[in-house]
Formats: structure tokens, sequence, C-alpha cells
């Protein structure tokens, strides 16, 4: 009896070491649970690090009346951060976690992070408290995953605001020009007409051309006509008698003044001069007769319905057609306008000689903080729409968003006006009230920041859509590429030589498996302060020394 009672209490004395060592053994058994993350690196996209953790428990590893409590957490320079907890019970335990059993099992999770500065150089790790009853044993922490990929915020968010163009002609084409009437049906010409005043100013203009330093002649026309009434076939001929003589003629005009032979053309009837001298005149009933050139081509038929209009045509017959009756000595000229030198001498000593044109190209040559100043010249001086908007960008330049926003409010809203709006939210971090903006927009310029948006937003395939045709070489456009898993395309659109551009070929190279060509690239990178810091730290380069 005495030896059964001994049997049984070593029994139980037996089952309590085992029931009291479950959590230690736990511990002890650790090193054998295995963990898989992915991304294996881990990736931080619009701010959040987000990842999938696949735990594989062995057989015999987990107590039936155990709980298992796991913490992720990210350890990073300066601090750390710990993921929602993840709790799991054994196969006795009646509680509401995951169940594992004591054969073994897969469980998988998803963990989250949120990004802080200094996260680049980091590891992820899970730490894990066994407990059974009233014991608690800490698990030694099981390293998962290290260093966070932070790529994307290589972005550039200063956002493309193009200024509003200017129609400056640094050569600006002129004409002069005189003319010689003919009497009807005629192709003489009188002697009146010769002395008369259009070919004395004509003779005139000549003149000047050859002492203006800014003029050069770079032509000569003699054109002639008929007036648009009798047959075709007679005008036409008309009209090339009246080129004969008018360019035989020239050679009386010109004498004494410089200029060159002529181009001689016969235009033959004059509908288009007819219709111009139709709109400018005070002719009752003017529109019925640009009604009728509007919806007949054949010049007979014109002329037959404006002849129907019986009163009509005899003030056309007083005033419109000997006008038309003419040939016409034309001299073509290019004006050299003012240079950017010039220009820039004008604006300081003598801007009140510049014309709205000529403000908003000088506004092109000044530095950044001079540009508002000649803006506000524009606006004052012309009301000019284009300098408000433009006004609005160079704030913008000069970092003072709320001014460029006060300024925009002024402006029709138009898509320039949008999408600067759209650059404003951009910067202040409203990404969902740049995107409305850039929507509304839709120009080339909004596509292409609508592009940054999806970057800082996670969309990697959008962006490389709204980027593939950003004008002019795309820094995001090459990230947009990389971030997409799309490096031939990538390292094809890094046309730049500048830093940011040569740091993301290194990047590109060291993906590739190229650390003789990323190290090359870093090299010229790093040479800008920004990208010497970063490398260090840069999970992109761990495989490049």
């Amino acid at each position: 009896m005495k030896k059964c009672i001994k049997v049984l209490a070593a029994a139980i004395i037996g089952f309590a070491a085992v029931a009291c060592s479950s959590a230690e053994k736990m511990a002890e058994m650790a090193q054998n649970v295995r963990v898989e993350c992915n991304p294996a690196v881990l990736e931080a996209v619009a701010g959040n690090i987000d990842a999938a953790l696949t735990v594989t428990y062995p057989e015999g590893y987990f107590h039936p009346k155990a709980i298992l409590e796991v913490t992720p957490v990210l350890v990073y320079e300066g601090g750390e951060q710990a993921a929602a907890k993840l709790m799991y019970q054994g196969e006795k335990v009646k509680d509401n976690y995951k169940v594992v059993a004591k054969d073994g099992g897969v469980v998988k999770e998803n963990v989250h992070f949120t990004y802080v500065p200094g996260m680049e150089k980091s590891y992820l790790e899970l730490r894990g408290v066994a407990k059974y009853k009233n014991k608690k044993v800490n698990l030694p922490s099981k390293k998962v995953a290290e260093g966070v990929n932070t790529t994307y915020m290589l972005v550039k968010c200063e956002g493309m605001v193009p200024y509003k163009a200017d129609n400056y002609m640094e050569v600006i084409p002129q004409t002069a020009e005189g003319q010689i009437l003919y009497t009807i049906n005629s192709s003489d010409v009188r002697g009146s007409q010769l002395t008369g005043a259009s070919l004395k100013d004509f003779q005139a203009a000549l003149d000047e051309i050859k002492a203006n330093e800014r003029k050069t002649l770079t032509g000569t026309e003699v054109v002639a006509y008929a007036s648009p009434d009798g047959k075709e076939d007679a005008n036409n001929k008309l009209s090339d008698r009246r080129a004969a003589s008018a360019n035989k003629a020239w050679s009386k005009v010109v004498k004494g003044h410089e200029a060159t032979a002529p181009e001689v053309k016969s235009v033959g009837e004059d509908w288009e001069g007819f219709q111009a001298l139709v709109n400018e005149s005070n002719i009752q009933d003017k529109d019925l007769i640009l009604r009728v050139l509007s919806m007949y081509s054949d010049p007979a038929v014109r002329e037959s319905e404006i002849k129907n209009m019986s009163e009509i045509y005899k003030e056309l017959k007083g005033e419109v057609l000997p006008e038309l009756r003419r040939a016409r000595f034309i001299a073509n000229v290019e004006y050299k306008n003012f240079t950017k030198e010039e220009l820039l001498q004008l604006i300081n000593d003598n801007s009140d000689v510049l014309d709205e044109e000529a403000l908003l190209r000088v506004a092109t040559l000044v530095p950044a903080e001079q540009k508002p100043a000649v803006y506000q010249k524009a606006i004052d001086k012309f009301n000019s729409a284009r300098a408000a908007f433009n006004l609005a960008v160079a704030y913008m330049e000069l970092g003072q968003d709320d001014k460029a926003a006060s300024q925009l409010a002024k402006c029709a809203v138009d898509a320039d006006v949008l999408n600067a709006q759209g650059v404003i939210a951009l910067h202040k971090g409203d990404l969902k009230a740049a995107a409305q903006k850039f929507a509304a927009s839709n120009s080339a310029a909004a596509k292409a920041n609508q592009g940054v948006v999806d970057i800082l937003s996670g969309n990697y395939a959008s962006a490389v859509e709204n980027l593939k045709d950003a004008p002019g070489c795309c820094h995001n456009a090459v990230l947009a590429y990389i971030l997409n898993g799309q490096l031939d395309k990538a390292a094809a659109a890094a046309k730049c030589e500048d830093a940011p551009v040569q740091y993301l070929k290194a990047i590109i190279a060291a993906r590739q498996g190229k650390a003789g060509e990323a190290k090359a690239y870093l090299d010229k990178a790093t040479k800008v302060e920004k990208y010497a810091a970063r490398v260090a730290k840069d999970i992109e380069f761990v495989n490049v020394k």
C-alpha cells in the first residue's frame, strides 16, 4: 500500500514538474519556430510599412494549455515601434485566440507600422511571452527582417507649374505698301497715279527702311487685281496686263530709292479685297452681301446674286469696285526687336517703352526674386491676364504659396490655374485635394503632377502612365519605373546627368546586380551632401561596397 502511494505521489510530482516547465520549454524550443517575412526587406509605401508573416510551429512545441503573446517590433535608430500583438493559444485553452495544435501548424499574420525618420536602418523582431497558469516566460527575440526601403521618398514634390508664354517676337515681319488704281477695263498706268500720295508714302517708307538699322528689306512684290464684275476669264487677262504695266512702272517708282527686283503676281478677281472693303463700309444691307459670299463659291453666281440686289449694286459700283482695280507695290521688312541685353537695360531705365509682350519676356530673363515686380508692372499697365497668373507662379517659385494662392484667386479659372492650385495642395500634403484639381485641369503638367500623387499614394503603375510622357528629363518618371519594377525602362528614361538621376541610376544598377556600375553612379551622386548622407543608410546598396 505504501509502495502504491509513493508511486502515485511521484507521478503527481512529475506531472507538476512538466506542467511548470511548459512555458520554459516553449522558450527553449523557440529557435525551432520558423518565421518567413514577405517582403524580406521591408518597404515603406505611402508612409506605411506592411509585411506578411508566415510562422511555422513544429510538432510538440505548443503546450495545449499555454498562451503565447507575440509582439512584432521595428527597432530603429532613435527608438522602436510595436505593432499590434499577436495572440495564440493551445488546444485546451478556453479563449478566443488563434489555436495552435500540439502537432504543430502554420499561421499567417499581417503586421503594420507607420514610418518615422530613422527606420531606414532598422530590423523587425518578434518578442514572445509564453504563459501557463500564473507563470510567464520571455522567449528569445527573433529577428525576421532587416532594413526599410524608402526609395519612393526620392520623389520630387515641387510640381510642374509652367508660366504662361509670352508672344514676344525677336524679329517682327512688317510691310510697307503703295498702290496705283486703274480705270475700268484698263491696264494703262496714269501719270497722276505715279505722283499720288500712296506711292509717295511708299517711297518714303523705302527710305526709312534704309535709314533704320533695325529694319532689313527682305523682298518686294508687285501684285495686280481686277474687280469682280464682268466675265471671269476677261478679268483674269486684265489682271495679267495690269501686272505687266505695274511692273514696268516699278522702275520709275523706286528710282533713287533702295529696293530689290519685285516678284510679280497676278491675282485675277479680287474677291478677298471685295469682302474686306464691304465689311469696312457703311453700305446698307452689307450683311446680306457677306452672306452671299459665304453661300456661293462660284464667281459667276456670286456676281449674279449681287447684281440682283440692284440698289446695293449701285453703291458697290460707286464705292467698292473702283478700289479693287489696282496694283499693289509691297516692301517686305524684318524689324529687329529689342535684344535680351536691351530689354534688361530698359526694364531699369525706361520700362514705359515696353509693351505687354516685352514685359512678359523680361520677366523670364530676370532672377526669381525680381519676377513679381515685372509681372505686377504688366498687370498695372496692361491688365495682363497672363501676367496675373505668372505672378502666382513666381510666388510659388519663391516658396510663397500663401501669396500664390491669393493671387490665383484673382485669375479666371482655367486649366493652368487649376493645376497650380493642385500643386499648392500637394505642397500642403493634401493629396486628395491635389488629385481633384489635377483631374479638373487635365493639362499635360497636371497629368505629370498626378504622377507625383500616385507615387506618394503607392499607385506605382498609375504613376508610370501619368509620368511616362512628361516633358523634359523627368526624375519622377525614372523613379516611377523603378518602383513599378520596370528597370530597363527606368534606365532608358534616365538621360540626365544631375545628382538626383545619378542616384536613381545607382539604384537601377544595384537592383540589376551590377555593383560596379552602381558604385560609379554613387560616386557622382554623393558629391551632393544630401545623397552622401542618404547612401550610408539606404538598404538599396547593402550589397554595394
